[in-house]
């Protein structure tokens, strides 16, 4: 039985789904029904069978609904934060943590994880907030251990000091990049036959930024290049290039018999 959960706190790129100021199907099918809905990307790393008062909890990533997703998974404390990149849609809820040190952790600032490019980036957007965060640096193929659960920082295509991370435990390696082009050569290689595969698969049909994103159909194409057992596609927009709702995204994906599945808020896996 796998010791460990991981959770797709936000599947949607970073306008999200609705977006508040489209009407287009994929979004007017989220309006309609709540599950349907996605927040900006990020995971939750748990262990599995404790209560919660008591199961050590590593985030990865503070989108801006970062409140709203922590209140939907029930979580009350937290206690490490590992991110990909500085981008807004990946730390603009970083502001909620600072009541969570202040009210919650005594002031003890939280240990933080990131490439060096993110971690400046966010020690100027956060300026105010350099004594909650107990900033650690991790190179490209460095590992941190938390919890039993091995993280390995492996570059991806997208911004400067992006990582993805190979999540390694006992029964499971898993990869997630959720903001990817084209992975390198050299991480394709480290992720080789991965038990798990959550990728980044913004675009639907035509893929406007192939150098930093992928389409469901390059994410899915890479994926089993990469003999990955499961794919889980996350980042998705919905309604670039053309809208597709998730009714008939599912039907697309009947092809691969169960192997490549489209991540929602929430979703929660063994690993």
């Amino acid at each position: 039985m796998a010791e460990h959960l991981f959770t797709f706190m936000g599947t949607a790129a970073g306008c999200g789904v609705p977006s508040f100021f489209c009407d287009c199907p994929a979004c007017t099918e989220a309006r309609t029904d709540s599950k349907l809905a996605r927040g900006d990307c990020g995971a939750m790393v748990r262990r599995a069978g404790l209560p919660e008062a008591e199961t050590p909890t590593l985030i990865i990533d503070t989108p801006p609904d970062a409140r709203h997703q922590l209140l939907r998974e029930g979580v009350r404390h937290v206690d490490a934060l590992l991110f990909t990149h500085c981008h807004y849609d990946h730390i603009g809820g970083l502001g909620e943590y600072e009541y969570l040190v202040q009210l919650i952790r005594g002031g003890a600032p939280l240990p933080t994880y990131g490439s060096p490019a993110a971690l400046e980036g966010i020690a100027a957007e956060f300026h105010y907030m350099d004594y909650c965060l107990d900033v650690h640096e991790m190179m490209p193929r460095e590992s941190v251990e938390y919890d039993g659960v091995r993280y390995t920082a492996l570059p991806v295509s997208h911004a400067p000091g992006t990582y993805g991370y190979l999540i390694e435990t006992p029964d499971t390696r898993l990869f997630y990049a959720s903001d990817t082009g084209p992975l390198p050569e050299a991480t394709a290689d480290a992720i080789r036959g991965v038990d798990v595969l959550a990728m980044d698969a913004t675009f639907w049909l035509r893929n406007w930024k192939p150098d930093d994103h992928h389409s469901i159909q390059e994410c899915i194409a890479e994926g089993l290049g990469l003999d990955a057992g499961r794919i889980y596609l996350t980042h998705m927009c919905m309604h670039y290039d053309e809208p597709i709702t998730y009714a008939e995204l599912l039907s697309y994906l009947e092809q691969y018999d169960g192997r490549v599945i489209p991540a929602l808020d929430g979703m929660t896996i063994p690993i």
